[in-house]
């Protein structure tokens, strides 16, 4: 089983992916925690768009993918916090509306093709050395800043109100967590894919919610089982010849089906 190592294209994707692994779940544990998980696929579909603008452009499409994303996420949090609109309401208007832009924008560009494919469900054999240095050096920034914020993402994740009282800067918080989501998102499709992202950030953090009794413990057990959701999904991509993508999240669903049994 271990020659699959011998090939440079696989050492890059399981580099890349232990990184997202990682990752993923760990953002996702205080979007589901604010009940906010759907702001991944909805920053996924914007993501597109991006992906479609660089491969117009010939910019590097993980770099367009950033921006826009980052846009959208800020834009989000400004309609969120405003009152003007519901956070579903703002979801489901930048989820629709980036896949729209997305599909114009491919029409433009005369269609699909194999570059905007392994973006949609993720690819294996197209990860560069460049994707890795990117998802490592933006994944180790997301991740120390994480843990640097922790303490006031945990208290605004089920306590704003209070958190602002007590004087925890909540707009920029809430601004921070979103950029870093947007950052996550975009980071993950070479690997997963836009159209799966939020089923990594989000399945691997109910599976932990089943067993863990703590939130540190959900944490720490989804940033685990979304390690061993990636690994394994590269291991049957491989093998099976299938999208890197859709193997990952079959792989954190029988986790998550796992834990509920554990849990029963």
């Amino acid at each position: 089983m271990l020659e699959i190592f011998e090939y440079s294209f696989m050492i890059r994707a399981f580099s890349a992916g232990a990184i997202i692994g990682l990752l993923a779940p760990l953002i996702g544990t205080f979007l589901v925690a604010r009940r906010y998980s759907l702001i991944a696929d909805s920053l996924a579909h914007v993501s597109l768009a991006g992906v479609a603008i660089g491969l117009i452009t010939g910019i590097y499409p993980v770099y367009t993918a950033l921006g826009t994303t980052i846009i959208a996420a800020l834009l989000i949090e400004q309609l969120r916090s405003s009152k003007r609109l519901s956070g579903e309401s703002a979801l489901a208007i930048f989820l629709s509306g980036g896949l729209a832009v997305a599909i114009t924008l491919i029409g433009l560009a005369n269609g699909f093709n194999v570059n905007l494919f392994s973006y949609l469900f993720g690819s294996i054999a197209t990860v560069q050395n460049i994707d890795v240095w990117v998802i490592a050096g933006l994944g180790v920034t997301v991740g120390g800043i994480i843990i640097l914020l922790y303490k006031e993402l945990f208290f605004l994740s089920f306590e704003e109100e209070v958190a602002i009282v007590q004087g925890v800067p909540a707009k920029v918080m809430n601004s921070m967590l979103m950029i870093l989501t947007a950052v996550t998102v975009a980071l993950s499709m070479r690997i997963v894919g836009a159209l799966l992202v939020g089923a990594l950030m989000v399945i691997p953090v109910i599976a932990a919610m089943q067993v863990a009794r703590s939130f540190k413990a959900t944490v720490f057990y989804a940033v685990g089982l979304g390690f061993v959701s990636v690994w394994a999904g590269l291991f049957a991509a491989y093998y099976l010849n299938i999208p890197a993508g859709g193997a990952i999240v079959l792989s954190s669903l029988a986790l998550l089906l796992g834990s509920m049994l554990l849990r029963r």
